[in-house]
């Protein structure tokens, strides 16, 4: 039996009664070699010699142990980044002022990364993933030196926007070089190493950021990325070759469509974030960002369909299973937000547990998420991607719904067993689709595929935040207006105020904001395992069986 042949199980390399169909074409982890390879780095560890036992010449695999340190390093810088920053805001804000618009520190960052995530993918199947990978850590680099000089909100702000312009480059780019690194059969190990130090920089970043902001200028928050970002442009630089191809194969770049797209996303995250917080939902403002996106996509849509190489194509919602894991994605980026946004409220208003308690509860979901990705190979070998995937969620669904039936108060180690459970089934979830997708679509098409995915969740995040912002809003209102004492705030902004002064409220006023919190959490979790459920109908409903892998070789 041949390395190439094709398995029954979604087409897993190695195991028989599979098909053959066109060749993927794989980069090269190699100092000295370039071209097209046959099972390019192979082996991880144990094969540094240059021929395999077939006599079929393979690159040294030293070179590639390389690469994947320096993309784990990228994916660190960035999962770092996000976690660092948000406990340095206080000192921030006192140094620089703007507290009134510092959450653009965030919004503006995740606005960028986002909108520029199908332009950096098309580009990498365009011009390859090297320079793609070098420009985005060079802008994410410049963005964090500028960052640091920042001297005031609006200057700060600006730059961060920059910087999430290469932040965009990084988080796509690397999930799909792992694809073209690693064969199928290897490819959990590399994502498994993806989600550990995604993982690891959640869990670090808080600790560090606040060691920074207490011992140091808030300004090494960013000049902290510095070495890490040198360091993966050399390794990067030096040993990262990517197949020679042909001159007449790269076509055209439709920068119309990329700037389209970015100013239609820009828009809409705009609207999203702003819409609720900044201004009502019905105001004119909401109305008119809403109005011009939908007016801008449909001219969007129009100028892809004419142009020769668009950079988000039809094809990505003409294919079933690409379509299926994007709707699905979108479902997770939006199911996400209840525990990642809500329960630190819930943790310290509800329970009345401190900032750093809380952050342990919700960190508890990056525990068990990076250690299901080690072990989902065992399960998608048996039952397939889809069914892996469709497990995953639905067990997520069920312990999403099961937090809504907590006592009130709970005891904080109820929410922690809730969070560690989520994040063993949306472990299941994630993983199988991300590599299913990548394995359905050859190089050419493998950078668009994956930006697509990334940016459904970051879009799905996105409207979750605003959907479900708008219900938790709703649910405090109501109770607010039916509240039988007097002496309680009377809007909803309010709320998080008076529960920090206690003992400024009537008797049993407090513990009425409290029930009222927890209410509105727990209809947010409603939210959320409604999104999961979708998940699942999208994947029974439209994604394949056995998704159509393509072989390796």
């Amino acid at each position: 039996m041949s390395s190439g042949d094709v398995g029954e199980q979604d087409g897993i390399p190695g195991e028989p009664g599979g098909h053959r169909g066109p060749s993927d074409r794989r980069v090269c982890a190699d100092s000295g070699t370039t071209g097209n390879t046959r099972d390019a780095g192979r082996t991880d560890s144990g094969d540094d010699g240059p021929e395999s036992g077939s006599g079929e010449v393979r690159p040294p695999g030293r070179p590639r142990r390389a690469v994947v340190a320096a993309l784990m390093l990228t994916m660190g810088l960035v999962a770092l980044d996000g976690a660092i920053v948000s406990t340095a805001v206080p000192q921030i804000v006192g140094d620089v002022g703007g507290f009134s618009v510092f959450s653009w520190i965030f919004s503006g960052y995740m606005l960028a990364s986002t909108v520029t995530l199908p332009v950096y993918g098309k580009l990498s199947d365009t011009l390859g993933r090297k320079p793609v990978l070098l420009l985005g850590i060079s802008v994410f680099l410049l963005g964090s030196l500028l960052c640091a000089a920042a001297w005031n909100m609006a200057a700060l702000v600006a730059f961060r926007i920059l910087q999430g312009l290469g932040g965009g480059a990084l988080q796509g780019t690397v999930q799909t070089l792992a694809a073209d690194l690693y064969p199928l059969r290897e490819r959990p190990r590399i994502q498994a190493r993806m989600s550990v130090v995604w993982a690891g920089s959640a869990l670090a970043g808080p600790a560090l950021g606040g060691l920074i902001a207490s011992y140091a200028d808030w300004r090494w928050i960013f000049l902290i990325n510095l070495p890490l970002a040198l360091a993966a442009l050399w390794i990067i630089g030096r040993h990262l070759v990517e197949p020679v191809r042909a001159p007449g194969r790269r076509g055209r770049i439709d920068w119309a469509g990329a700037l389209g797209i970015f100013a239609c996303g820009g828009l809409l995250l705009f609207a999203l974030v702003q819409g609720g917080v900044a201004w009502p939902w019905l105001s004119a403002p909401s109305v008119t960002l809403l109005g011009a996106t939908a007016a801008l996509g449909l001219l969007v849509v129009r100028v892809e369909r004419r142009a020769a190489e668009p950079i988000l194509p039809g094809w990505v919602w003409r294919r079933r299973p690409i379509a299926a894991v994007n709707l699905a994605m979108g479902a997770l980026g939006l199911l996400m937000v209840a525990p990642m946004v809500f329960m630190p409220m819930y943790a310290q208003t509800v329970l009345r547990l401190s900032a750093v308690e809380a952050g342990l509860i919700t960190s508890a979901m990056t525990l068990t998420w990076p250690i299901s990705a080690m072990f989902v190979q065992h399960v998608y070998r048996r039952v397939g991607f889809r069914d892996s995937a469709v497990i995953g969620v639905g067990i997520a669904a069920v312990i999403l719904c099961a937090f809504t039936l907590l006592p009130y108060p709970a005891a904080p180690w109820q929410p922690a067993l809730i969070m560690l459970l989520l994040g063993a089934a949306l472990g299941l979830f994630q993983l199988p689709l991300i590599m299913a997708v990548q394995s359905t679509v050859v190089w050419q098409e493998r950078g668009t595929t994956t930006a697509s995915v990334l940016f459904c969740r970051q879009v799905g995040m996105s409207v979750g935040a605003a959907l479900m912002g708008a219900v938790a809003n709703a649910t405090l209102a109501g109770r607010l207006a039916d509240a039988p004492a007097a002496g309680l705030p009377r809007h909803v902004n309010d709320v998080a105020g008076a529960l920090d002064r206690p003992a400024q409220l009537a008797p049993g006023a407090a513990e009425y904001l409290r029930r009222a919190v927890d209410a509105a959490v727990d209809h947010v979790f409603v939210c959320a395992t409604v999104a999961a459920v979708a998940a699942v109908l999208v994947l029974l409903l439209l994604a394949p069986r056995r998704f159509p892998v393509l072989p390796e070789d």
